[in-house]
């Protein structure tokens, strides 16, 4: 298994195996403790593993954790995804980047995001299977979410969107969201920032609610 760091985004990091493949199908270990924690990550540190089942063109996202927040660990298991980080972080020095990935079954590459950062995909294949390892039990009370169309960020979804949870289809836009995450500055300006009077402000506080959809 080889770990590359992610250019775009400070912290995130690809995590390549090596797929044994013969007459039967293949064979891949999809995780290496070693090699996670050759690159400054702690494996013992994930608690809670999850997976998600997508039919082409459904979409979820962008999700990330107010408090702490939230590293994870994300596979696409079967299928194909397009996968997406933005750097929510406003002390890292790729702040607001935005980066975008390819991941399939064929593959299984699992992708580090760093806690801080918002993340979402698109399924690509009729079937997609996407795994999680998180390294906090999940709390719904810290969900936040942001609108995937979200001018700013204009992140180029390759497939007409078929289907997402209502939680992502009223989400806030960045600059809504952006009171709500750790660390935030509010003196730092926005391209799309509003006004506190501003109606979008009630979208920003429903993105904060329990609810365990993804």
């Amino acid at each position: 298994m080889k770990a590359t760091e992610v250019p775009a985004i400070t912290g995130a990091y690809l995590f390549e195996p090596t797929p044994h493949a013969d007459e039967r199908g293949f064979f891949c270990r999809t995780f290496d403790a070693d090699v996670v924690r050759s690159v400054g990550i702690d494996p013992g540190a994930f608690v809670q593993d999850s997976v998600s089942r997508s039919a082409r063109g459904v979409l979820r996202g962008l999700h990330l954790r107010s408090g702490a927040g939230e590293a994870k660990l994300v596979r696409c298991s079967h299928g194909k995804i397009f996968d997406v980080v933005v750097d929510l972080r406003p002390d890292s020095p790729t702040y607001r980047n935005v980066a975008s990935f390819e991941l399939t079954g064929e593959t299984q590459t699992t992708l580090y995001v760093p806690a801080g950062c918002a993340h979402g995909f698109q399924a690509l294949s009729e079937t997609a299977d996407t795994s999680y390892r998180i390294d906090r039990p999940h709390d719904p009370a810290e969900d936040v979410t942001i609108a995937f169309d979200d001018p700013e960020l204009a992140i180029p979804w390759p497939l007409p969107v078929t289907s997402m949870s209502r939680r992502d289809r009223e989400s806030p836009s960045l600059a809504e969201a952006l009171p709500h995450l750790p660390g935030d500055n509010p003196r730092t300006p926005s391209r799309t920032s509003r006004s506190a009077e501003d109606p979008g402000a009630d979208n920003a506080k429903r993105a904060i609610a329990g609810n365990t959809e993804k």
